[in-house]
């Protein structure tokens, strides 16, 4: 019988999760077991998982009891939730309700969360500086996240606190990447004026959360803040520039401006970067590069990630 302990892994299939699982597998004298929760096992992603030697299981964290089901006999577990998937902060806490409820039912002994701030600790409703959005949130999908830190507290959870960073795959992934304008020229498009924002591979989160679980009991009930680099909105466009080899400007629009392109979650985003932006200094410091670094030595600067995934950012 193996003496390796097992790391329940929720979001197996997407950016962060997987990210862990890989981590967890590729460690060929690693002292753990991935064990990858998902809806579909069947999936071409959980396949692969499977493939690379990671336990698959079926679980959905809207099903409290079968989840519990599934995290039994875990040592770890790693839970994030995917905003975007449906757009509500209602439904996202109580995602993270099921999740903790599942583990304290589970006698899982370190859970690492995936979250964010909320927001209106700095930047009250009362606050006209940013608008309200859906009734009671600045930012709904860093708030929910953050409001929901204190269900793990409150039943006794183990937990570690995990602060994420921009991923840089967005600029891939959800339509942030570079864009032409009429004059055929590049830009960059963020409100974010001078200030530095943090960012990171979503695949180093999940190598982040692998070397939190390699520390055992060193982190639980305290809070982490993951980032690669600290980057402006001028130099990140620089970036750009050398690694596709033409012109990346940099369009500083306002927070305002961005509020209004439209786009499913425009709102949002344009309160998450005025926040980043106005915040700076409190957003940067939560977020350590050297202990990122520490936790995952391979950490990638912008520059090396851009030097692996620049074909696959659509320049529209």
């Amino acid at each position: 019988m193996s003496d390796k302990k097992i790391i329940a892994v929720v979001g197996a299939t997407g950016a962060q999760g997987g990210g862990l699982v890989r981590a967890i597998t590729g460690d060929p004298r690693g002292r753990f077991i991935a064990r990858a929760i998902t809806r579909d096992v069947n999936s071409e992603k959980a396949r692969a998982l499977a493939k690379s030697g990671a336990e698959v299981v079926a679980a959905d964290i809207d099903d409290e009891a079968g989840l519990a089901a599934a995290l039994r006999g875990a040592d770890g577990a790693y839970f994030v939730t995917f905003f975007w998937a449906h757009f509500s902060p209602e439904k996202e806490k109580a995602e993270v309700r099921n999740m903790a409820g599942a583990a304290k039912a589970a006698g899982v002994k370190h859970v690492i969360w995936s979250t964010l701030e909320d927001t209106r600790q700095w930047v009250p409703l009362s606050d006209t500086r940013m608008p309200t959005l859906m009734g009671k949130y600045k930012v709904p999908h860093f708030d929910a996240k953050g409001e929901s830190n204190k269900v793990f507290t409150e039943l006794g959870v183990p937990t570690t606190f995990l602060f994420t960073s921009f991923y840089w795959d967005n600029l891939i992934h959800f339509g942030m990447g570079p864009k032409k304008g009429p004059d055929g020229k590049l830009a960059f498009t963020i409100p974010m004026g001078d200030k530095k924002l943090p960012g990171m591979a979503a695949e180093d989160i999940g190598k982040c959360a692998y070397g939190i679980v390699k520390k055992g009991a060193e982190y639980i009930n305290k809070s982490v803040g993951s980032a690669g680099e600290h980057l402006t909105g001028a130099q990140m466009a620089a970036a750009l520039s050398v690694a596709l080899g033409q012109e990346v400007r940099y369009n500083a629009v306002s927070p305002e401006m961005y509020r209004s392109f439209g786009f499913p979650g425009a709102e949002d985003l344009g309160n998450m970067f005025q926040f980043n932006r106005d915040f700076e200094q409190v957003f940067c410091d939560a977020r350590s590069i050297d202990l990122s670094r520490a936790l995952n030595p391979s950490l990638q600067t912008f520059k090396t990630w851009l030097a692996q995934n620049k074909t696959r950012i659509p320049l529209e």
